[in-house]
């Protein structure tokens, strides 16, 4: 090859390389969701990682890891803790081991629709500070960015169709690892069981529970209408979702990428609701037309009777009738 030719491509390579670094993000963050897509969450976390990259023009890299790939909420609530995860999205439920005062958001019926809630629970409110000095006192090392909802969580199992109560007494009821919550479908008449939630559908298909309480897009998401193809539109609780970030990863940004950080999780969050209604409507009709799935819609009186007068002793039990009261004050 002849020098000259060699020293131009050469020097292209450079100015490529060059190029190539002068692209790469100041920033790269890494962020956890628990489900599969078709779920608000993913859809969170997708507009998270455009409008980041876009409105930080380029220093800021979001790489998503959904479906649980990083591993379980527990786990990667230890690594935002120590920065070896930058985000989360998930239901507050899965965070109840370190954030006890959590267990407020398990209360059956507790808001009478999802905008109230996202309303209650919006940046600045006393509920909000709240939470976040919660993450302050207890050192779990995570900033709260935003607190939303993300749908309505339903009753589904393999055995019957639901159309009250005495349907679902002695069923061998999954719930999540929250006290609260199991407590309250212990006094529905369920035996509740902990099994995590990628191990659902076997836990169903064999046997070792019955039935299990989750949102339609989880429920859709995670193909559970195969094994427990009966749902019960009950909506006992209006699903609170938190949107964190390792404190560590937050102190290394400077101040104007903190604020954009803020800002775009609150804008995913809206996003997460509208999404979470726009699934629902849509997963039910495709589950009851496409995949045989048979869809009651029980009395809710009759769940609201049992639960609602257990909310003072339940939340005074768990520790969270100071938030209870600050929820209701709003």
């Amino acid at each position: 090859m002849p020098i000259r030719r060699a020293t131009t491509l050469f020097g292209m390579l450079l100015i490529c390389l060059s190029g190539a670094a002068a692209m790469a993000a100041d920033y790269t963050m890494r962020l956890h969701t628990l489900v599969t897509s078709p779920h608000p969450y993913n859809d969170m976390a997708e507009y998270f990682k455009r409008e980041m990259e876009a409105r930080s023009d380029g220093r800021i890299e979001v790489r998503l890891f959904p479906g649980a790939s990083l591993g379980q909420d527990p786990a990667i609530i230890g690594e935002l803790g120590m920065g070896t995860v930058d985000l989360m999205i998930s239901t507050t439920n899965n965070a109840a081991k370190q954030v006890p005062e959590y267990q407020v958001f398990s209360l059956a019926y507790l808001f009478p629709d999802m905008q109230t809630l996202m309303d209650t629970l919006a940046p600045g409110t006393p509920v909000f500070d709240y939470f976040s000095e919660v993450y302050a006192e207890r050192e779990v090392g995570m900033r709260l960015l935003a607190l939303g909802a993300t749908g309505t969580r339903n009753l589904s199992n393999a055995v019957n169709p639901v159309t009250g109560l005495e349907d679902i007494q002695g069923l061998k009821m999954r719930t999540p690892p929250s006290p609260m919550i199991a407590r309250t479908w212990e006094a529905l008449g369920t035996l509740p069981v902990t099994v995590a939630w990628p191990e659902l559908y076997a836990a169903i298909q064999t046997g070792v529970a019955e039935a299990l309480e989750s949102s339609i897009p989880g429920y859709m998401g995670s193909k559970l209408y195969e094994v427990a193809p009966y749902l019960a539109l009950t909506a006992h609780t209006l699903q609170a979702n938190h949107f964190s970030m390792s404190e560590r990863s937050y102190e290394r940004l400077p101040e104007d990428l903190q604020q954009l950080v803020t800002e775009v999780a609150v804008e995913a969050n809206a996003l997460g609701l509208e999404k979470a209604l726009e699934y629902e409507a849509e997963f039910v009709d495709t589950l009851r037309e496409e995949h045989g799935v048979t869809v009651t819609e029980p009395d809710r009186s009759e769940f609201m009777a049992v639960v609602q007068p257990l909310h003072e002793e339940l939340a005074a039990e768990m520790g969270v009738d100071e938030v209870l009261a600050l929820i209701r004050a709003q």
